[in-house]
């Protein structure tokens, strides 16, 4: 899915949820980022409606590559301002995927390379600690001692009832004799009675040594393991502990004054983690890259913990970030950002401003009729973030997905769909073929062909992009359908019933000498005439319902 997050960094000029230029939507505060600087002063960083629209935007990225198994993240958005643009940085706690480097995203702060080597000798001994502790933790050892203590405590069961019931019968058999013999006739009787109890006694005492004899060799063993493990446990604390130390005498951080420090030198105890986090990578980097920052928003994504919901909004972790605002904030000042944003506001495109016409909703679809000159999703630079889907998130506060796209400057029917159960169910529509398109056209010349089909494979172009060219080699499978509806001396309306979803595929196969060797009216790209826009409309649209027991059918008159 393309979006204004492609790249390490984007101009900005839209995601703005407000229309009254007066209203100071772009200054409710959130939530702030805060400290106090090396003077005492206050500064602080905040987030506001603004920045929490633009990390929607990642959210919805994030939602349709994100993998189920996959342990849940920090992620972080900041608005910031260079040279009179708007750019927005984006970044990740930690490792992601098993990486701390990932294109288009901002890399950690400098230092790990400083110690790479003993990095690496770390933790090939902590791998060789794991795999011991592994290998004491599945021991033969522990689990024979534990089977053979069952066994042990189920005959000492056994033996106890038995003594207790034979002890019982004796203290009956003594009440009874007592009261029917004499005492020449009862001493004998008491003293095998008593005898009996010795022996029962001896008897459980042999057992006990029995039981001793095998259950302590296995009893010491085991405890030696456990000794074992714990001195390993210990040995890996204190190799991670050193190596974090390494870490965090090798940070260094930089603020907006210019001075760079170390997260040592910052802080009297580094929690495992510092200067890892969202908040500290984003603000060294815009400090060292010139960027100034104007609000940013931190989320967390993926599975859920005690304390953190997907897709909610945080702010700076207590024990790693929130000690290293004030340093990483100094420079800005205390009310840089209401300044700022109050001195930019009028640059800002406000997206509500735009009224997109609806042409079907229900509570998990919505279908537009995008205008041409307008992008499906965000694009890649300053005048490519208006699109449908920043258009809708922000007038509506929700995340949407758009299960097809159309190209810029094609107009018609485009749909999104409101939850990723739903977007996936479309996705595979789509690729089963479920899905009927009917576009309409005004061809730059009259043909004589009245229907059939094109079948030319298209690859992108990768010497001029985003051209795509017909490449027999590499190029994936295009089938379009077509029909003539009228015909004058100058020029063809035709209908398109695309079999694929090729990118440019209409435009190419319409112009291409091996298609209809004609392009589109407006074509600026494949043909050689000019028009206020391209005469390409998405007419029709017929696909499943998002239960899938009906068929839904959207239709969009044609403009042109």
């Amino acid at each position: 899915m393309r979006s204004p997050f492609s790249h390490t960094h984007h101009e900005l000029t839209v995601f703005a949820p407000d229309l009254d230029p007066q209203n100071t939507a772009l200054q409710r505060i959130t939530d702030q980022y805060q400290g106090l600087d090396s003077n005492g002063q206050r500064v602080f960083l905040p987030r506001n409606e603004l920045s929490e629209a633009i990390a929607r935007c990642l959210m919805a990225e994030l939602a349709t590559t994100w993998q189920p198994d996959e342990e849940g993240k920090m992620f972080g958005i900041l608005l910031t301002e260079k040279a009179g643009n708007y750019w927005v940085l984006k970044a990740f706690s930690g490792l992601w995927r098993g990486q701390t480097v990932w294109p288009g995203w901002v890399p950690p702060v400098p230092g790990r390379e400083k110690i790479a080597l003993a990095e690496q000798e770390t933790l090939q001994q902590l791998d060789k600690i794991k795999a011991q502790l592994f290998d004491l933790a599945h021991s033969s050892i522990d689990k024979k001692y534990q089977i053979l203590d069952q066994v042990f405590q189920a005959q000492a069961a056994e033996i106890n009832h038995q003594l207790r019931q034979r002890k019982q019968e004796r203290q009956q058999l003594r009440q009874q004799l007592e009261g029917e013999l004499l005492n020449n006739q009862l001493d004998p009787l008491l003293t095998f009675l008593t005898h009996q109890s010795q022996q029962d006694g001896l008897r459980k005492r042999h057992w006990k040594q029995e039981r001793d004899t095998q259950l302590k060799p296995l009893l010491q063993q085991c405890q030696q393991q456990q000794t074992q493990q714990h001195n390993l446990k210990q040995q890996r604390k204190q190799l991670s502990q050193q190596l974090t130390e390494q870490f965090h005498a090798a940070y260094s951080l930089t603020n907006f004054t210019g001075r760079s420090a170390s997260l040592r030198s910052l802080l009297d105890q580094v929690s495992t983690g510092t200067g890892e986090c969202c908040a500290p990578k984003l603000l060294h980097y815009a400090a060292t890259n010139g960027f100034k920052p104007l609000s940013m928003a931190e989320f967390w994504w993926g599975t859920e913990t005690n304390d953190k919901i997907s897709g909610n909004f945080y702010g700076a972790c207590a024990e790693r970030c929130q000690p290293l605002m004030g340093f990483m904030l100094s420079g800005l000042g205390d009310d840089f950002s209401v300044k700022t944003i109050n001195q930019t506001q009028e640059n800002f495109h406000y997206l509500s401003a735009i009224n997109l016409k609806i042409l079907y909703e229900d509570e998990r679809l919505i279908a537009v009729d995008k205008p041409s000159g307008l992008l499906s999703v965000p694009g890649r630079s300053v005048s490519n973030q208006i699109s449908v889907v920043t258009i809708l998130q922000a007038q509506r506060s929700c995340q949407l997905w758009p299960i097809h796209r159309l190209d810029q400057d094609t107009s018609g029917i485009l749909v999104l769909v409101k939850d990723l159960a739903c977007y996936q169910f479309y996705q595979q529509q789509f690729a089963t073929k479920q899905v009927k398109k009917r576009y309409e056209a005004l061809l730059s010349r009259s043909i004589t062909y009245r229907r059939g089909f094109i079948d030319l494979p298209l690859a992108a172009d990768l010497n001029c992009r985003p051209y795509q060219t017909v490449d027999w080699q590499r190029g994936k499978p295009s089938l379009t359908q077509y029909e003539v509806l009228t015909v004058t001396a100058e020029q063809t309306r035709i209908a398109f019933y695309p079999q694929t979803g090729r990118t440019h595929q209409l435009r190419v196969h319409a112009a291409h000498a091996q298609g209809l060797n004609t392009s589109i009216i407006g074509d600026r790209l494949y043909g050689q005439t000019s028009g206020e826009r391209l005469m390409l409309h998405a007419q029709r649209l017929e696909l499943p319902t998002a239960n899938g027991d009906q068929l839904l059918t959207i239709i969009s008159p044609c403009p042109f």
